[in-house]
C-alpha cells in the first residue's frame, strides 16, 4: 500500500490555501470565458467581466508564485519533490481559446 502525497501537502497549509483559491478563480474565468465564446456575447459589459475574471486569476497565481518562492517550508518541498519555484504551479496555465 503506497499512499504518496506530495510534501508540501503535509507540510504548508497556505499554500494549499492558496492554490485552491487560484484553481477557483482559473475555473470561474473559464466557465465564463467558455459561455461568452458559445453564446457570442458582444459589448463592453462582457469583455469588463472577463478583464475582471481574468484579473483575478492572475492575482491568485502570483500570490501562490510568491508564496511558493518565499515559503522555506515550500521551497524545501520543492527541492524534495525535484521541481523548482517557476514550474511549480504549471497544473494552472492551461485554458480554452475561443475562435
Amino acid at each position: 500500500m503506497n499512499n504518496q502525497f506530495p510534501v508540501e501537502t503535509a507540510v504548508c497549509t497556505e499554500h494549499q490555501m492558496l492554490l485552491a483559491e487560484c484553481q477557483r478563480a482559473l475555473e470561474i474565468w473559464n466557465v465564463h470565458r467558455a459561455e461568452f465564446c458559445q453564446f457570442r456575447f458582444i459589448g463592453r459589459e462582457a469583455g469588463d467581466e472577463l478583464l475582471r475574471l481574468q484579473a483575478k486569476y492572475a492575482r491568485a497565481y502570483t500570490v501562490l508564485q510568491n508564496h511558493e518562492r518565499n515559503c522555506s517550508l515550500c521551497r524545501l518541498a520543492l527541492r524534495m519533490e525535484g521541481r523548482d519555484s517557476e514550474n511549480s504551479s504549471d497544473t494552472l496555465s492551461g485554458y480554452e481559446v475561443c475562435t
